[in-house]
């Protein structure tokens, strides 16, 4: 694997470090991240339509190598939970997860937030409403405030997973629709899928479909409330 100084993230955005006062966001180096996240337990993929990830190998090669890395429009930042610095005796503090955008688009001032995946011993504390709030801030700050300048910001959840939606709503982020059968889960992926049938004759018969939430946060919806809505979740110590 290439180390950091050598590995390019391949995104079509400048990328840095992105930090608040409890958590830090840094650009994922698989040499220097995988086998740390792989060491955490592990988030559901119950949710996601891909994976589980049996091994780090399998998650690098399927979902770094095989969708991030070779797309400009996508991106992953490791996670890390500044206050557990003391107790792992990493300046840096705790690895917690991951998260990154996808679908992202110089040309159209837009990204997807993307690829959250925080362990479960995060999860419910600081870390998740901060990972998230950056990456709002990098996206959503004009240039001149250290951020990309964009117009628009989409989360996209499963209609079945509620806490997803309900976290993107209490980030500011504003309920626009569900796109019906909008992907079809790997088979032999029993859980996630949309519950309904499939007809007869489907060329992937075997293989659930998925509907999919969007919600959208907009640079006026910024302007007008999401900073200040990001701020207080931020703020929270839960």
């Amino acid at each position: 694997m290439l180390t950091g100084d050598e590995y390019d993230v391949n995104f079509c955005f400048p990328v840095k470090d992105l930090e608040s006062e409890r958590v830090k966001l840094t650009p994922f180096i698989p040499s220097t991240h995988l086998h740390e996240f792989f060491a955490i337990p592990s988030p559901s993929y119950e949710y996601f339509p891909w994976g589980p990830f049996l091994t780090a190998d399998e998650f690098d090669s399927s979902l770094i190598e095989g969708r991030i890395h070779p797309n400009r429009a996508c991106v992953l930042f490791a996670v890390y939970d500044k206050t557990k610095a003391a107790e792992t005796g990493n300046p840096g503090g705790a690895l917690a997860g991951v998260i990154g955008f996808c679908d992202a688009s110089a040309a159209n001032l837009h990204a997807e937030v993307a690829f959250v995946m925080i362990s479960p011993q995060f999860q419910r504390t600081h870390v998740t409403s901060n990972a998230i709030g950056l990456s709002l801030h990098y996206a959503l700050d004009l240039p001149s405030e250290g951020g990309l300048g964009l117009r628009r910001v989409v989360w996209k959840a499963s209609p079945l997973n509620a806490a997803s939606v309900k976290a993107a709503e209490r980030m500011g982020f504003t309920k626009e629709g569900v796109l019906r059968w909008n992907w079809v889960l790997p088979e032999g992926k029993s859980m996630g899928g949309n519950v309904r049938e499939r007809r007869t004759g489907d060329p992937k018969e075997n293989a659930l479909g998925r509907d999919t939430v969007v919600l959208s946060l907009c640079w006026d919806d910024w302007e007008v409330y999401g900073r200040d809505r990001v701020a207080a979740a931020m703020a929270r110590t839960a």
